[in-house]
């Protein structure tokens, strides 16, 4: 079953992305999602924040976006072969953000942001699969469970 932005998670102080496994007594059991992944225990003092959760600044009405629509954005534009050299200058990163999200704020998204996007897209793209597409028919098969235990 694929996973989506619900089950990977930021932690705070620590690099890359993690695949949320099951609640403990003092925490949760995370995997990183990394080639040789490991598993650990992020305990509340851990600041971690869902993916799903996460949305970026713009200078619309609506004032955010989130995380996984921008996702599909740079999914739908660029597949997993994004327009950036091994090191993108910061003028590299606005110039990919106003490709994919021409209306982000660019008082509130500073270039450290552009690049936790791009380093996590490129996690998710080899570990995940891709989500909102992921987060769909999860939440479709969510529904179909939930109609026939009524049943």
């Amino acid at each position: 079953m694929p996973i989506d932005l619900r089950q990977v998670a930021a932690i705070a102080g620590m690099n890359g992305l993690y695949r949320v496994v099951k609640p403990t007594r003092t925490g949760v059991i995370v995997e990183s999602l990394a080639d040789k992944p490991s598993r650990l225990v992020a305990q509340a003092r851990h600041r971690m924040s869902l993916l799903d959760e996460i949305s970026i600044y713009t200078t619309d009405e609506e004032s955010t976006i989130p995380l996984a629509e921008v996702f599909d954005r740079i999914h739908q534009k660029y597949g997993n072969d994004l327009p950036l050299n091994e090191k993108p200058s910061d003028a590299d990163y606005r110039s990919f953000m106003e490709d994919i999200l021409p209306e982000y704020d660019e008082e509130r998204v500073y270039i450290s942001d552009m690049k936790k996007l791009v380093s996590w897209y490129g996690i998710v793209s080899k570990h995940v699969g891709f989500t909102a597409e992921a987060a769909e028919a999860n939440a479709e098969s969510e529904t179909k469970e939930g109609k026939e235990e009524q049943a």
